[in-house]
């Protein structure tokens, strides 16, 4: 197996519209809805190329007012932060034993949806970890099967300039990044943290 692609980064925001019209002005590329999710989340998308994009998560803004949408810390979150990213790949269980053998448990396969604003159901199955972590510097796995991937359904994009990491301790994140079988430059620093530096109509711009 080889070391896993780049899908998705993961942005996620307290308010959802709020935070791509911010984007929006930020950078000058407004993204496009991308649907909602079980449990009370929705998203937006702007494309870095046919194979990878940025999704901007957060609340539901037509969920009932029981929802709970715990994903990536949306619960208690109140300010935008980069919060996770994803790689693509193939055969997720073979994938999750090879990481647990290595010391890593990127967690249990589990399938989700969503629906697009066109009607068009996506299907596909990812790693679900418990972890109270803010921001999660190893990726979860992601496997779309025939779904059409996001990416390659005519996106408004901008460009990925660069994406790394910073962590007090970054050898261990590179050890549990080499058990997943993926990439990513990790210095160290004060905090976990991920940074995106984005090519915009705008000139560049950092997401963290």
């Amino acid at each position: 197996m080889t070391r896993l692609e780049l899908d998705h980064l993961v942005y996620a925001v307290p308010d959802l519209l709020a935070g791509v019209e911010e984007f929006a002005g930020r950078t000058g590329v407004r993204p496009v809805p991308g649907g909602s999710h079980p449990g009370g989340t929705a998203n937006y998308l702007v494309g870095f190329g046919p194979g990878a994009y940025l999704e901007i998560i957060g609340p539901d803004p037509e969920a009932g007012p029981d929802a709970r949408p715990r994903a990536f810390g949306l619960e208690t979150l109140t300010t935008p932060r980069l919060a996770a990213w994803a790689v693509r790949g193939s055969d997720l269980g073979t994938r999750v034993r090879r990481a647990r053998e290595r010391g890593y448990d990127p967690g249990e396969v589990a399938p989700l949806s969503r629906i697009r604003p066109d009607g068009v159901r996506l299907d596909w199955v990812l790693t679900r970890r418990a972890d109270p972590a803010e921001v999660r510097l190893v990726p979860f796995l992601i496997d779309w099967g025939r779904t059409p991937h996001p990416a390659a359904s005519g996106l408004p994009r901008l460009g990925l300039a660069s994406f790394a990491a910073s962590h007090p301790d970054p050898e261990s994140v590179r050890k549990d990044l080499a058990a997943v079988e993926a990439e990513l430059e990790v210095t160290e620093g004060p905090e976990p943290a991920l940074r995106a530096h984005l090519d915009t109509p705008h000139g560049p711009v950092t997401l963290s």
